[in-house]
């Protein structure tokens, strides 16, 4: 006689957790060899009751850490797509950061460079860490950095939207 699926979801929640607070173990802690017919269907549907209500704890969970669906209802096939949305959105964001942060590095380098150069005591020209590209368009705009800081703002306003 096999196992059907029902009865394996039953065997593996219930080994999770015992439940010591209604005295029932899992059905591999509890003999049931001597119980009657009525109460190891009563030993079942307890145990089936729980497997229940842990699948719905966990999708009550799951709702209320998306920020969509925080104290909304929504069926279980919402909550599944609205936090696989989430979850995309948030690798997103979590890689156009550290573009940014990588960006944000290579600045502070070229930056740390310079100001080298400036402190250094044998006169070291700033021309010899810059390019002659960098050297025209800083001649040019002295603030060259502050498009792309605000880009950058505009780009982390949106994602807190």
């Amino acid at each position: 006689m096999s196992m059907s699926d029902d009865d394996r979801d039953i065997d593996i929640e219930s080994d999770d957790d015992a439940d010591s607070d209604t005295g029932l173990g899992s059905s591999r802690h509890t003999s049931t060899a001597n119980f009657t017919q009525a109460e190891k269907r009563a030993h079942h549907n307890a145990l089936e009751r729980r497997r229940r209500d842990h699948i719905k704890e966990s999708f009550t969970n799951l709702r209320e850490a998306v920020p969509t669906l925080k104290g909304e209802k929504a069926s279980r096939a919402q909550i599944l797509k609205k936090t696989t949305e989430c979850i995309q959105t948030m690798r997103r964001k979590i890689s156009d950061n550290q573009k940014d942060i990588e960006e944000i590095r290579k600045q502070n380098f070229i930056l740390d460079q310079q100001i080298r150069a400036l402190e250094s005591p044998n006169g070291d020209s700033l021309a010899e860490f810059l390019s002659d590209e960098e050297l025209e368009s800083e001649e040019a705009e002295d603030d060259l950095d502050q498009p792309d800081f605000s880009r950058r703002n505009k780009k982390m306003k949106t994602f807190h939207a």
